[in-house]
């Protein structure tokens, strides 16, 4: 049963403090793309270090996100954030300070595991500080924030790394970080889950299963899909995958319900969400690189000429959390998939080796403006279409599919750009990336046809009606 103890201050500093926590373990994910020149003049390494150090966060983050939704059910959610939290500014300290390329990857890593543990608890203390009539402005003001971390990791990086030092995207988060450690004492209130015993198989299964994708998607690019332990990562996180779903379906109190999966408005919005941050992500990575090697602007240039896709989620989408509000998140949730695919699409038409920037200043529009839509009523139907006790094990589960979804999206972004094109000039650059985006417009357009599926917002409340039995009951169902 789900236990809250009141604190000062409410939802104002629960939005304030989860969405700085947000930005921070958001940010994080391609902050370090921009940095990696600097980062190898400074500590040396291979190509095969570098990548490493993106690739650590990645894979740690993508991995324990359940885990760390489960810990706080079990343990208490502000608890386990308050751990997750101080785990990653100490991470962060150590990566400033880090001597040499090997401690930089490692202290990566155990960033990337407090961001797990932080990140989805984010989102259900937000629920829980917040009244259920105003939740669609809240998300939309934490969803404008995660959203703006997303696309401006690599302008962040750039900046700094070229005004100051490689080390500043590091420090950045420590005093972030220690400002909101007494914050989130003192004014988040305390709350749990089920109270189920901490799901072990479930949990080795899931997070073994996680590593062997995410580490695949992740080395696929690098070391070729035919590589030994690329497709011993596939097939064994597949197989793992596999029994993890066959255990949860006859296991007494899972990780994630499978039951979970029969609403469709969970099923529906998790598949939009893996699919938004498929094409996203893959689009992202490479226009940044566009911009730079091909067009010739300096990262600080690249991420000012981004900002009306990067910043729109700050101006749109606490007026979609409204909106949201008002006729339901599958509308607007529909809409800024749709147009984000529209977006896509329109950059690769303009794109060109030497493109004006004011021919593809449109594009750039559309997609922030569907991104920014996307957002906070997608969190909204992730949180909605599940008990309150359960909203820490969906947040967690989404957030996980999104991770796996932005890794599969570089992969298959990266191959195909390899396939058609390349960084010889300009003009190959081009080749290549015109059919990437092509296909990250189609599998965007698809999240769009996944969010279509969610059922409207009275039918949804009619199917969730049933799902909040009396306490008996309820337990009886775990």
């Amino acid at each position: 049963m789900s236990q809250q103890t009141a604190r000062h201050g409410g939802a104002a500093w629960a939005l304030v403090i989860t969405s700085v926590a947000g930005f921070m373990a958001a940010l994080d994910n391609l902050v370090v793309t921009t940095a990696l020149p600097s980062i190898r003049e400074d500590l040396g390494g291979g190509l095969h270090d570098l990548e490493w150090t993106v690739s650590a966060y990645t894979l740690t983050f993508a991995v324990l996100l359940m885990f760390g939704a489960a810990l706080g059910d079990r343990f208490g959610r502000r608890r386990l954030f308050i751990a997750g939290l101080t785990v990653f500014t100490g991470a962060s300290a150590a990566a400033a300070l880090a001597p040499g390329i090997d401690s930089l990857i490692a202290a990566r890593a155990v960033q990337g595991a407090g961001a797990a543990v932080m990140m989805p608890l984010t989102l259900t203390l937000l629920t829980a500080a917040v009244p259920a009539a105003k939740r669609g402005l809240a998300y939309g003001i934490w969803g404008a924030v995660n959203g703006l971390a997303v696309a401006s990791g690599p302008l962040v990086g750039g900046t700094l790394t070229e005004h100051i030092s490689w080390q500043w995207i590091f420090w950045l988060n420590v005093p972030l970080g220690l400002a909101l450690l007494p914050l989130a004492r003192l004014r988040l209130a305390e709350s749990h889950g089920t109270g189920a015993p901490l799901d072990l198989p479930g949990t080795l299964l899931a997070s073994g299963g996680l590593f062997g994708i995410v580490y695949s998607l992740v080395r696929g690019p690098v070391d070729g899909w035919t590589g030994g332990l690329v497709l011993t990562g596939l097939f064994t996180g597949s197989a793992l995958l596999a029994a993890f779903v066959l255990y949860s379906m006859r296991a007494k109190n899972p990780m994630l319900p499978m039951r979970l999966f029969r609403s469709r408005a969970f099923a529906g919005i998790n598949a939009a969400s893996l699919l938004m941050f498929l094409g996203m992500f893959g689009s992202i990575f490479l226009l940044s690189q566009y911009m730079q090697g091909v067009l010739g602007y300096s990262p600080t240039e690249a991420g000012l000429r981004m900002l009306p896709w990067t910043a729109m989620p700050m101006l749109v989408a606490p007026v979609a959390g409204i909106l949201a509000d008002r006729i339901g998140g599958r509308p607007v949730v529909a809409a800024g998939l749709f147009l984000q695919a529209l977006g896509l699409g329109s950059m690769s038409v303009v794109a060109t080796a030497d493109a004006p920037y004011t021919a593809q200043l449109p594009a750039l529009i559309v997609s922030g403006i569907g991104m920014a839509l996307f957002f906070a009523p997608a969190s909204h139907l992730v949180m909605s279409s599940v008990r309150p006790s359960e909203q820490g094990i969906a947040s967690g589960a989404n957030n996980a599919l999104r991770e796996v979804g932005g890794a599969l999206g570089i992969a298959v972004m990266a191959s195909i750009f390899a396939a058609r094109g390349g960084y010889e000039t300009g003009q190959t650059f081009v080749d290549g990336l015109r059919p990437a985006l092509v296909t990250g417009s189609a599998v965007v357009a698809l999240a769009g046809v996944a969010a279509l599926l969610i059922p409207a917002r009275r039918q949804a409340e009619r199917q969730a009606a049933p799902a909040r039995p009396a306490p008996v009951l309820e337990t009886a169902s775990h």
